[in-house]
């Protein structure tokens, strides 16, 4: 039930993003932008945003793998100077 809250959660998220995004590009509709001007702003759009999704992603992975906990960190720092 959790996991099913949290997709719906989401959903709605992702959809009033969308929403909020359409309305953005309906309303500059006054400004003059190129078919491929318009195609490379949602390409940059969607890279970036899908950039800072990833890194943010590995952010949290690694913390809560203990990536970078100091026993880690230690540990490595032992092998180096060991060599």
């Amino acid at each position: 039930m959790k996991i099913a809250l949290v997709v719906v959660f989401w959903i709605v998220l992702l959809g009033g993003t969308g929403y909020a995004a359409y309305e953005t590009w309906v309303g500059i509709n006054d400004v003059e932008i190129s078919t491929h001007g318009k195609i490379a702003l949602a390409l940059g759009v969607t890279i970036t945003f899908a950039l800072g999704a990833g890194l943010m992603f590995l952010v949290f992975y690694s913390s809560r793998r203990g990536y970078d906990s100091d026993d880690h960190i230690q540990a490595a720092n032992s092998r180096t100077t060991d060599d």
